[in-house]
């Protein structure tokens, strides 16, 4: 188990799975196929992180700041994201891996009391996504507001 108290490299096809991050202050870096599997992140302030190609699975983040974070083709199964700011965030291509059971809602990607303002989802899978409590003004789900799919969605009903 690591513990890392300073991050200022580039992370490349490293498993780094069950480390432990609290109180870090990382900014730009990139992580490109780096395993962080049922990692934990505390307390950071980790702004403008590029994730390519990223195993979070079963990753608990919480009180961190990940603003302006770029996430693409990653594996987010599991991943529970508590009191976390991610205003300006960009998801793009994540899915949730075929093999998950769709009738059990236990492996969802949570986000609990985050700051997701001006954040994008791009071409995810959102199905077993749940937000509670959360600040949504001005997310965009495959370039449309939520406020606009909420709309449309209430007018269906």
């Amino acid at each position: 188990m690591s513990n890392w108290k300073t991050a200022l490299f580039e992370l490349q096809k490293t498993d780094m799975s069950f480390s432990t991050f609290n109180e870090v202050r990382a900014e730009n870096l990139d992580f490109n196929n780096v395993s962080l599997a049922n990692s934990k992140f505390t307390n950071a302030n980790m702004r403008n992180l590029e994730l390519n190609d990223v195993n979070l699975f079963g990753t608990r983040i919480s009180d961190v700041n990940l603003s302006n974070t770029k996430i693409t083709n990653g594996n987010l199964r599991d991943l529970v994201i508590n009191h976390v700011h991610l205003a300006g965030t960009i998801f793009r291509n994540i899915v949730i891996p075929e093999n998950l059971n769709l009738d059990d809602y236990s492996n969802s990607i949570k986000f609990e009391k985050c700051n997701l303002t001006n954040s994008q989802f791009t071409d995810c899978d959102l199905s077993h996504v749940e937000i509670n409590n959360c600040n949504l003004t001005g997310l965009k789900i495959n370039g449309i507001l939520i406020e606009d799919l909420l709309k449309s969605y209430s007018q269906r009903k």
